[in-house]
């Protein structure tokens, strides 16, 4: 207990981001309750927008002030760790947080004037209640300890629960909260046994500690930890919606209102992977002995969690019409790309394992905030939230037909496209790791997934819509739709320099690996 206690108000200075969203939500909840609803829809919306930027602003300033170095003797390490290493301020942490902080800012902003009073009655609650979700994907992102990445885990998952319930005339949204509580608990339960599994036998639950005990348990206890690792996986599979246990995504993305559905689809989905690295690359990853079975066990299934996933979420995709279903098969792909370097490890020929992942995470981010951002503007105008609905949008509103255009591409991974460039890496990252086998399956399904995104390019522009009329745009959403155009284009076409950029950010000793508390 004296080790928790040891918290001064010098290091809060280092929460500031946390604390910032916290305070926010504090006080939304308040004004909600006393601004009249017309005024507080729009002002508890702006103010939302407001802590998720100055939130950022403070992630950046403490990313600026991270020195560099792996000698524990170096003042500046390149981290700061707190209350007894159980949680860290590190690179890993902050720029999951940038792009966890991004997606919400441009979910929130995307959906001001365009989430229409009937789907969701009480707006304020759509909007002040992402904030703490999204402070339970910092918390993820930057723990160092068991206890604390299970604490961020259910801050997310609560959160989230309510979320998918608030659109409350709608019998799709109640079913889809109850199937999300349920699914969700379970995944929960399977992730906690693991861990106490993992405890028992290391003696603690700081990554440092665990990575001193795990020698005599991979000695005298190898069955258990097995039991242990699988546990956790199940859970994590069913958090990420990996197959075969994706069965709930398409129910939950079609009932949630759509912002709810994009923030799923990128920040819990990214907060699920964030404790996923922290987990396994500080636990199975430094399993004593290179060549043990555990490790390679632990990791071949992953990889053939990410090549099912990519199969089943592709081949399912086909036969969808409605969109939000369709996109929660093409996460559950997704999904599986965004696995791969994690599965294939890292070696001597593949350490750049983070900088693949987060490069296509960016791109997954913001192809699918700006896929949602058109969905909703279609949805609201026709009413019609199936392929149908996006017939003849071309000659409606072109621009907007070209936005989505763009953004399909990236999605279907075609060329100066960031889909395209990040399973390329990735792609490189099988080759490198003589894992032909994943990499193939990669390049099939997204081959196979063309048809799946070309039936969108074939209602815009090749059918006849059944309203004659000019769509009606939202000037928030069209904001967002064209920056992430943009941020997709960018990426398509200047790869390298962003790599360079994160190369020299992040290192893996420093960043992912926690040596010491």
């Amino acid at each position: 207990m004296e080790a928790l206690q040891t918290l001064s108000w010098s290091d809060t200075w280092y929460l500031a981001p946390e604390l910032v969203l916290s305070g926010f939500a504090i006080l939304l909840v308040i004004l909600d309750l006393v601004l009249p609803k017309r005024v507080s829809r729009d002002v508890i919306g702006w103010l939302t927008l407001a802590g998720i930027v100055v939130s950022a602003g403070f992630v950046v300033v403490l990313m600026l002030s991270l020195g560099k170095g792996v000698d524990p003797s170096d003042s500046a390490p390149g981290y700061y760790s707190l209350l007894n290493g159980s949680y860290r301020i590190d690179d890993f942490g902050n720029l999951l947080k940038l792009v966890f902080l991004g997606a919400s800012a441009f979910i929130v902003f995307s959906s001001l004037g365009t989430v229409r009073d009937e789907d969701v009655p009480v707006k304020g609650e759509l909007y002040y209640l992402i904030l703490p979700a999204a402070l339970g994907a910092m918390v993820m992102s930057s723990s160092g300890d068991l206890i604390t990445l299970f604490v961020g885990l259910e801050l997310l998952s609560i959160t989230t629960y309510v979320l998918v319930a608030t659109r409350k005339r709608s019998r799709l949204s109640s079913e889809a909260a109850f199937k999300y509580v349920v699914t969700g608990g379970v995944a929960s339960a399977f992730i906690l046994y693991g861990m106490s599994f993992l405890y028992g036998l290391t003696g603690g639950t700081n990554f440092a500690v665990i990575m001193q005990g795990l020698g005599s348990a991979v000695e005298n206890f190898e069955a258990l930890l097995y039991i242990s690792f699988f546990l956790m996986i199940a859970g994590f599979a069913v958090k990420l919606a990996l197959a075969p246990f994706h069965a709930w995504a398409a129910d939950v993305y079609q009932g949630a209102p759509t912002p709810v559905t994009a923030f799923l689809a990128v920040v819990a989905k990214g907060a699920a992977f964030a404790m996923l690295y922290r987990i396994f690359m500080n636990t199975a990853f430094m399993a004593p002995a290179a060549d043990t079975l555990l490790k390679k066990d632990v990791f071949l299934g992953l990889s053939v969690l990410a090549a099912a996933a990519m199969i089943v979420g592709t081949v399912g995709a086909l036969r969808q019409k409605n969109v939000k279903r369709l996109l929660a098969l093409s996460g559950v792909a997704n999904a599986g790309i965004l696995l791969v370097p994690l599965a294939i490890s890292l070696t001597e020929m593949h350490a750049s394992l983070f900088s693949e992942f987060i490069y296509f995470f960016v791109a997954y981010a913001f192809m699918n905030i700006g896929a949602f951002s058109v969905l909703t503007i279609v949805a609201r105008d026709t009413g019609n939230e199936t392929i149908s609905g996006f017939a003849g949008l071309y000659h409606r509103a072109p621009w907007t037909a070209a936005a989505m255009t763009i953004l399909l591409c990236s999605l279907a991974g075609l060329p100066v496209t960031g889909g395209f460039m990040g399973k390329l890496f990735i792609l490189f990252g099988t080759a490198q790791t003589h894992t032909y086998w994943l990499g193939a399956i990669l390049l099939v399904t997204t081959v196979v997934s063309y048809a799946v995104y070309f039936s969108f390019i074939r209602q815009m522009y090749m059918r006849s819509g059944t309203v004659d009329n000019g769509l009606t745009l939202s000037f928030p959403a069209v904001i967002t739709i064209w920056i992430c155009v943009i941020v997709t284009l960018v990426l398509g076409f200047l790869p390298v320099p962003i790599l360079e950029w994160i190369g020299e950010v992040f290192s893996i000793p420093t960043d992912l690996l926690i040596l010491r508390g």
